[in-house]
């Protein structure tokens, strides 16, 4: 029987790190940001949802810099699960759950039905409008009062095209010369994740539940994303929170805090 070890996790959650920081490579300065956010608002002891959690990235920051606190990680993807729990495994400050965010009664799921803090990272984008106004609705209910929910994702500023244009082409150019230097990409680590003998049948569940990454995207409609930080912020503040700002930002994506 094939089995993992704690240093093959570790290597999973290694390989997921260097693939999404050829996208975004000021990815640790966003994580800093959120976790003194988090330590700002709830001190060093908090308990915080992580969601849409991946392979737990962001728990795994947050743990090392507050060795008090605890997490909740909820996720529908089998296969990032898989990685996170054996990545925590024996780690009892780390809890999990299984939950689609678009099902209106997901927080049910969930183990606890309080926070002091919500996380999130380049997830929330793949939501359309609605359900994600209704999603920051569901959250603005399951912090305390005087909780922080945080959201680092793609989110645009139109102001001044020409630099971000400048920018963007700059971030193409070290993306291809990384890419001939053997960097992988988004289709090919799930590649080599379907290739793994202990993730191929997580990851099948993955492709029929979400798709396969692997094939190109259908052509289609534009699906109906907000894009703009305003939109968030705005729209946190309508559903129920009291404090609404970015605290960071890059070329293309923004950090957003709310307070309950």
């Amino acid at each position: 029987m094939t089995t993992t070890t704690t240093a093959d996790w570790q290597q999973w959650q290694t390989s997921w790190d260097r693939q999404q920081e050829w996208y975004m490579p000021d990815r640790e300065e966003r994580f800093r940001v959120m976790t003194d956010a988090v330590e700002a608002v709830a001190g060093r002891t908090p308990l915080v949802l992580d969601l849409a959690c991946g392979t737990g990235s962001i728990s795994d920051r947050l743990l090392r810099r507050l060795p008090g606190a605890r997490t909740v990680c909820v996720d529908i993807d089998p296969a990032l699960l898989t990685i996170a729990r054996g990545h925590f495994a024996g780690d009892e400050r780390v809890a999990f759950a299984e939950a689609d965010l678009t099902d209106p009664d997901w927080a049910e799921r969930l183990p606890l039905a309080s926070y002091d803090a919500v996380v999130t990272a380049t997830a929330l984008h793949w939501l359309d409008t609605e359900p994600l106004r209704r999603l920051y609705g569901t959250l603005a209910g399951l912090l305390r009062e005087g909780g922080v929910f945080l959201n680092a994702d793609h989110m645009y500023d139109a102001s001044a095209p020409r630099l971000t244009a400048a920018l963007s082409a700059l971030l193409t150019e070290r993306q291809e010369r990384q890419r001939r230097e053997g960097a992988l990409d988004w289709a090919d680590w799930w590649s080599r994740v379907a290739d793994d003998p202990v993730l191929a049948e997580p990851a099948a569940r993955r492709f029929a539940l979400l798709g396969d990454p692997r094939e190109p995207r259908p052509v289609g409609a534009k699906p109906d994303r907000p894009t703009a930080t305003r939109w968030h912020l705005d729209t946190l503040l309508e559903q129920g929170f009291a404090e609404a700002r970015q605290v960071w930002c890059s070329a293309s994506d923004a950090l957003v805090a709310a307070l309950r």
